[in-house]
């Protein structure tokens, strides 16, 4: 025969052990938001990291290209803006669609490069857009990883029971990075 104290030992020992397999559910999925959420800041660090290379590599290329081609003064003001706008974008939001002003901008000198044979044929001009198609390729992939990032934990903050934990501690959902309007269509060059 059981002793009254031995069941209620037994009931709270029971307690305790539900109660510590909750806790440590919670824990593990409270962890598992955090080291997605760093992924996520730290994966559009290297997004960053690709755009920085290129406003690195387009004043080469501007200048390369600047001296024999005075009339594209619009093109170089351009680029120049664009630029200085996404050092002044404080959001992903606005660096997003300053870095789409910069490849508009960019696309429109590339764009005029190879109309001109004197410019495709210079040595310079070429070993900055083959760096300059490169590094775009980077961005496009930074950008893939950033986004697949962003619906895992986006995925993750909506479905149950993580859902309550993540409303209870101020997760939320991350913005994917999504083209500006008007990207799929080719640049104007009017020469």
């Amino acid at each position: 025969m059981k002793s009254p104290w031995g069941c209620a030992l037994a009931a709270v020992g029971a307690v305790v052990v539900v109660g510590i397999i909750i806790a440590v559910s919670l824990m593990s999925m409270y962890n598992g938001l955090v080291t997605k959420s760093q992924a996520i800041d730290a994966q559009w660090a290297q997004v960053e990291t690709q755009y920085q290379r290129r406003f690195d590599l387009i004043p080469n290329l501007v200048n390369s290209v600047k001296g024999m081609m005075k009339q594209e003064q619009a093109v170089f003001d351009a680029i120049a803006q664009a630029r200085t706008q996404y050092g002044s974008a404080t959001t992903v939001d606005a660096k997003a669609v300053a870095a789409g002003q910069v490849e508009s901008a960019l696309g429109r000198l590339l764009a005029i490069v190879e109309n001109y044979p004197e410019l495709k044929s210079s040595q310079n001009v070429t070993t900055l857009m083959d760096e300059l198609a490169g590094t775009e390729n980077r961005i496009s992939v930074e950008r893939q990883r950033y986004n697949e990032l962003v619906k895992d934990y986006n995925t993750q903050i909506k479905t149950f029971p993580t859902n309550m934990l993540a409303g209870m501690f101020g997760f939320t959902e991350k913005q994917y990075f999504q083209s500006v309007s008007g990207a799929a269509q080719p640049p104007k060059v009017e020469l």
